[in-house]
């Protein structure tokens, strides 16, 4: 099953690609929520950027690898929250 809702392949400064994965993920109600989502995908190696907002439920990740998204999903899904 695929759980994210957009990918998108941009070039950032050095002509090195990133992968933008944007997720739908309900629960998180306060900046404190947001926090412990970053921090937690944070621990993913392939995962070089993490931004959770609570007030669009969505949570962005970039990388410059594949992700598993299976692995993301769980992290999330441990703390409480849905991923949709």
């Amino acid at each position: 099953m695929e759980i994210y809702i957009f990918i998108n392949y941009r070039k950032i400064q050095g002509g090195i690609k990133m992968n933008e994965i944007i997720l739908n993920v309900e629960g998180m109600m306060c900046g404190g929520c947001e926090k412990r989502i970053e921090n937690a995908l944070g621990e993913v190696k392939a995962i070089k950027n993490v931004k959770a907002n609570h007030e669009d439920g969505t949570v962005k990740i970039e990388s410059k690898k594949e992700i598993d998204m299976d692995v993301v999903k769980e992290k999330i899904e441990n703390l409480g929250f849905k991923v949709k």
